[in-house]
């Protein structure tokens, strides 16, 4: 494993072949840093909100419990517009950029030092192969509303290369591929859940 600097990352977004790297729009040269590409807030969010019910359910809307896509709540905002993320709130948002890797890379996503000397913390993985605008899970840890621009440079993308090609698609079911909004947690799909509910002791 071996960390991807600026010049193999130019290479690879310039080489014209199907496993080359992608991603658009690179609104500047200059989020291409040493090691890192800056990534842009991009303009949807899923929030979320307080209800009734006492908590989120496996099972989506049962006795006193929720589905996760009844946790949050869409909005929009144009280039340059403010977002305001809450102490304790969660606000699901993407990329502008739409990424495509190739199946010999991994990216690590993590939240520049500006953001996260304020509160904001994330960090999150892509497979080899991975598609779409990255999924951003914020959170403020900080005791103050934090005010972010649609647009600006929220996060750093690291690549890593790997030995072997994988191809995103095979072995594991994908519960995240392609999309270019906010979505939801999609935990309640995993496989174990299943198995593990035969196992549980009923009453």
């Amino acid at each position: 494993m071996e960390i991807l600097d600026k010049g193999e990352i130019v290479a690879l977004l310039k080489a014209d072949e199907p496993n080359s790297l992608f991603i658009e729009p690179l609104l500047e040269d200059n989020q291409i840093g040493a090691v890192s590409i800056d990534l842009r807030l991009g303009y949807d969010f899923l929030v979320s909100i307080y209800s009734r019910k006492a908590f989120i359910g496996v099972d989506g809307d049962g006795d006193g419990s929720r589905g996760a896509e009844r946790h949050f709540q869409g909005t929009r905002r144009d280039l340059g517009e403010r977002f305001i993320l809450y102490p304790n709130q969660i606000a699901l948002a993407t990329t502008l950029e739409y990424i495509c890797l190739p199946s010999n890379v991994f990216g690590d996503v993590i939240v520049r030092s500006s953001y996260a000397r304020l509160g904001i913390q994330l960090n999150t993985m892509l497979q080899p192969g991975y598609r779409g605008c990255v999924s951003l899970e914020l959170a403020n840890h900080s005791n103050t509303p934090l005010e972010l621009v649609v647009g600006s440079r929220l996060v750093q993308l690291r690549l890593y290369s790997v030995s072997k090609e994988h191809s995103y698609l095979d072995g594991d079911v994908r519960k995240y591929y392609g999309d270019v909004r906010p979505t939801v947690s999609r935990f309640d799909r995993d496989p174990d859940l299943a198995a593990l509910a035969k196992l549980a002791i009923k009453p």
